[in-house]
């Protein structure tokens, strides 16, 4: 009844006027009201260029007040029209700001003088250039050298940390300990070292009782192992450990060896150590169920054998600790493939 009333009421109202005007104002509000519908439905219409450009023209031939008519916000039809205007105003910019670029031919100069003379500063390759009528400033050559990988003069030749400490690695000896849980949930302690020149692993024992006498005994037998490259070494790396008792250390520098201790909660310190751990684990351990010591021996004797003789390292040139490569006829020559530890890791060796 009173939506009845209420459309008798509005169609009253609108069939007052017959006069052409007034039907057009009808018409106005029917659109408008159609379009506040629509929007009820829409939550965001998409509109293409041409119908922003025709919205924003007509917001500014029209009064704020009316601009309720629209579906999209104020704000947005404004900033329609300042991007209309930057548009407007924008211009093609022609070459490239700033200075010229270098060319390449005297970029590659300045490196060769920079590689040639390492005594030679910015300054100076400066003043040699510009005595061939070459003009190049100061700063651009400073540049120029640090992207070749140059530093400043007169150190440009020395050694860099990586080549320094592959030299001192060749006297050192590191080792560590890491733990493995048997089927049982016993845990057993195995006692490594590992050569940081060759990346010779050495498994010196494995006990679920790592006392300190078990661990000198275990430093004697690998002094023993190994013989004659024992006064190639210089230092023994390892951590704060307690395990490691005095007697451990006292064995080592009864052999000229110095032991360096690393940093407390400092595993990158040890850092070789810690990689191989992370290798025998994930190609090996991580994959076997292991029940008691002697099982957990010969599974790490028989895969520091593969590590040692067939594991290629990307710090030897894809080379394998032990033996030294020999070169092969691979035309002449089979590969053979030799599984072991159960086919978890496969060795491939050339049988005429």
């Amino acid at each position: 009844m009173l939506f009845s009333l209420l459309y008798f009421l509005v169609r009253r109202l609108l069939g007052a006027g017959s006069r052409l005007q007034d039907e057009k104002d009808i018409e106005l509000l029917v659109l408008r009201h159609q379009v506040k519908v629509l929007q009820r439905q829409v939550k965001r219409p998409r509109l293409h260029r041409l119908d922003r450009v025709l919205l924003a023209a007509a917001s500014r031939a029209m009064t704020r007040s009316i601009w309720s008519s629209f579906v999209v916000r104020p704000e947005t039809l404004l900033r329609w029209h300042r991007e209309l205007v930057r548009k407007k105003w924008t211009y093609r910019r022609r070459g490239h700001p700033g200075r010229p670029p270098i060319e390449p031919e005297v970029r590659e100069l300045i490196v060769r003088l920079g590689r040639e003379n390492p005594r030679w500063g910015c300054v100076r390759i400066q003043g040699e250039l510009r005595k061939l009528g070459i003009r190049v400033g100061g700063s651009t050559i400073r540049r120029i050298l640090r992207r070749a990988g140059l530093g400043p003069a007169p150190r440009r030749t020395g050694p860099t940390w990586a080549e320094f400490l592959r030299a001192q690695g060749k006297g050192v000896l590191a080792c560590d300990f890491f733990t493995i849980e048997t089927v049982f949930l016993k845990t057993l302690y195995v006692l490594f070292f590992i050569e940081l020149a060759t990346r010779q692993i050495h498994v010196a024992g494995v006990t679920a009782h790592p006392t300190g006498e078990w661990v000198t005994q275990q430093a004697r037998n690998v002094l023993i192992h190994l013989e004659q490259r024992v006064c190639e070494l210089r230092f023994l790396l390892r951590d704060r450990d307690t395990k490691f008792p005095v007697a451990f250390d006292a064995a080592f520098a009864s052999e000229l060896i110095e032991v360096i201790k690393t940093p407390p909660q400092a595993p990158r310190a040890n850092a070789y150590a810690e990689r191989w751990v992370r290798s025998v684990r994930a190609e090996c351990l991580d994959r076997i169920l292991i029940v008691g010591e002697r099982q957990l021996a010969v599974v790490l004797g028989e895969y520091v054998c593969h590590y040692n003789g067939h594991r290629p390292h990307r710090s030897l040139a894809q080379r394998p600790p032990l033996p030294p490569p020999t070169v092969i006829d691979v035309a002449a020559a089979r590969t053979h493939r030799r599984p072991i530890l159960g086919g978890l890791i496969n060795e491939y060796t050339q049988v005429a």
